[in-house]
């Protein structure tokens, strides 16, 4: 399956931002997806997956409560609403697809495919 992350800009802080990922060459709906990040410097990490319903979401605790991430299955797409943006949420944003089989998982490597970043600005 392949991936295309769009959406991501330069924003105020507090401001907000949606990004989204398209899905094509494979069966979206078999596919739980979560969003990354990795801001310079630092190492990837983790900030929201999404089970294949979308009955399930988890969040990394820095964005609990100001990001949210739904699907669109009809669409083969995924979203990632930021809110609330802070300087410390600039980094390059990736979504990833992994076969959903029951669990939420966090890190890269129980992830399967990968689309290219998109990159999230929030300054001044």
């Amino acid at each position: 399956v392949q991936l295309q992350a769009s959406g991501g800009g330069s924003v105020q802080p507090g401001g907000s931002l949606r990004l989204s990922c398209t899905a094509s060459g494979g069966t979206f709906s078999n596919y739980l997806m979560g969003w990354f990040r990795q801001a310079p410097g630092k190492e990837r990490e983790f900030v929201a997956g999404i089970s294949w319903s979308g009955g399930s979401t988890w969040y990394a605790d820095s964005v609990k409560g100001r990001f949210t991430i739904f699907r669109d299955n009809a669409e083969n797409t995924v979203y990632l609403y930021m809110s609330s943006l802070q300087a410390e949420d600039t980094a390059v944003y990736s979504c990833a697809a992994a076969y959903d089989t029951g669990s939420s998982p966090r890190r890269p490597y129980e992830y399967n495919y990968w689309g290219q970043g998109t990159l999230v600005t929030v300054s001044s």
